[in-house]
């Protein structure tokens, strides 16, 4: 892949599951992108350990090291920045982004999360679904802004909620349709097919 090709940036926290498939996706070619930095705010987050084994650039940046969260989130943009990043990539990353990181990348912060969004933000919502008794769940990729889980809706997949569920069932049947729709919507970010109307994701005009 060129040195020009499109620039991914991502953030993790955890065993980077989703990582792992943006990174197949982009080592397969159905990903016209590259992930030229990987970020994570906790030292032993797997995601790290996944992203050195393929060659890429995986850094712990340490929050307790600065005086305060802006503080952080500006050292991750800057590194961010440093490596021309054209789209910021949320992959289980348990922080919530706050500024710089608008300013720095508007509309340019997706993240991916188990629910059917505006359904159950937050934490836990695998169980919150169980407990509220929905038929259906599943996930959703979404542009991040300043609120929790509130951004404009790229793309969702729908799981059905089953009589023997509990959380960790659905879960793992969630997370496989994650890890088919976040490289997706990122390619129709890469080919400039999709546009933000409003709080509606649309299809650009050719």
């Amino acid at each position: 892949m060129t040195s020009n090709a499109f620039k991914l940036g991502v953030l993790a926290s955890g065993r980077g599951t989703n990582l792992q498939s943006i990174i197949d996706h982009t080592e397969s070619g159905s990903l016209a992108a590259r992930i030229a930095v990987i970020l994570s705010d906790r030292e032993d987050a797997g995601a790290l350990e996944r992203g050195r084994r393929h060659g890429i650039e995986s850094r712990f940046v340490d929050p307790k090291a600065f005086p305060d969260k802006r503080a952080y989130n500006a050292e991750l943009v800057s590194i961010l920045q440093s490596r021309a990043v054209d789209l910021v990539c949320l992959a289980g990353y348990m922080r919530i982004v706050r500024e710089p990181f608008f300013e720095a990348f508007p509309n340019r912060i997706v993240n991916i999360h188990p629910s059917l969004l505006p359904a159950f933000p937050g934490l836990d919502v695998q169980q919150k679904a169980i407990d509220y008794g929905v038929k259906f769940s599943g996930c959703t990729v979404h542009y991040v802004n300043e609120d929790v889980d509130s951004g404009p809706i790229i793309l969702q997949a729908v799981v059905p909620v089953e009589d023997t569920d509990d959380a960790e069932t659905l879960a793992a049947r969630i997370l496989e349709q994650e890890h088919i729709i976040y490289p997706r919507a990122i390619q129709w970010i890469v080919d400039k097919k999709i546009r933000i109307d409003h709080r509606r994701v649309v299809r650009a005009e050719s």
